[in-house]
């Protein structure tokens, strides 16, 4: 499997418990298998204003929206490849547009002092954001577990399962662990069901079997809310 760097598919989340995720990896045998990073450990540097204007933006559920994050799979030092990520959302549809640098030139063309290497489409996406916004800079890390599988008879459908989601507002590095505070019930796990098309009927049985229904759930989101927006409150009250 190469290495995709534009998507344009519908996310559409569930929140199960530890019992529903065996039993969902139980209903997938036969239909899907671990892609090709198997179990990750993903970590991302989300961007943001000195007044977390993007995030406040987006939880107010605009008809578009947008973030822009640094994302490795695995501590990364300053050779390390991440992913730049310019994440779109428009009517429920997402468009994710990324490019691949060394770490630390990726944060290096972030600060806006040095042009992206490749002048694709995507980095002058990604550089008129920052122009747009004028003060982007790193304003959370956050990180979680991360199996995601795919069809064995090809396709686009995916399904990813997310555990030990944690974010922190220090120590703003991809290269550090991945400590912070969790955003789950340790027996919670956030599934995701990626595609531009339909769900398959095994996984539409599994969902109406389990009683388990769509949510609404962005990780930088709950950070900002349950965590960021508070302190913000209490420290200029």
């Amino acid at each position: 499997m190469g290495t995709q760097m534009t998507f344009k598919r519908y996310e559409l989340k569930y929140m199960l418990n530890r019992q529903q995720r065996q039993r969902l990896l139980e209903a997938m045998e036969g239909h899907m298998q671990l892609d090709q990073f198997g179990h990750s450990d993903i970590r991302n540097l989300y961007y943001d204003t000195d007044t977390f204007c993007m995030i406040r933006h987006s939880i107010e559920k605009p008809m578009y929206k947008e973030k822009l994050r640094v994302r490795s799979y695995g501590p990364a030092g300053p050779e390390d490849k991440v992913f730049v990520e310019l994440k779109k959302k428009y009517e429920s549809v997402v468009y994710k547009r990324r490019v691949s640098l060394p770490c630390q030139q990726a944060l290096t063309c972030l600060t806006g002092s040095e042009s992206f290497p490749k002048r694709s489409q995507i980095a002058r996406e990604i550089e008129y954001v920052l122009k747009f916004y004028r003060t982007l800079h790193p304003a959370v890390f956050l990180s979680y577990e991360r199996e995601a599988y795919y069809p064995l008879e090809g396709g686009d459908f995916r399904v990813t399962l997310d555990e030990n989601i944690r974010f922190r507002q220090h120590e703003l590095t991809l290269d550090r662990d991945r400590g912070g505070t969790a955003l789950l019930e340790p027996n919670q796990v956030l599934m995701e069901l990626k595609t531009s098309g339909g769900i398959p009927m095994w996984m539409v049985r599994f969902l109406s079997r389990e009683r388990v229904y769509k949510t609404s759930f962005s990780k930088y989101g709950m950070a900002y809310q349950n965590y960021i927006a508070p302190e913000l409150l209490r420290r200029y009250a």
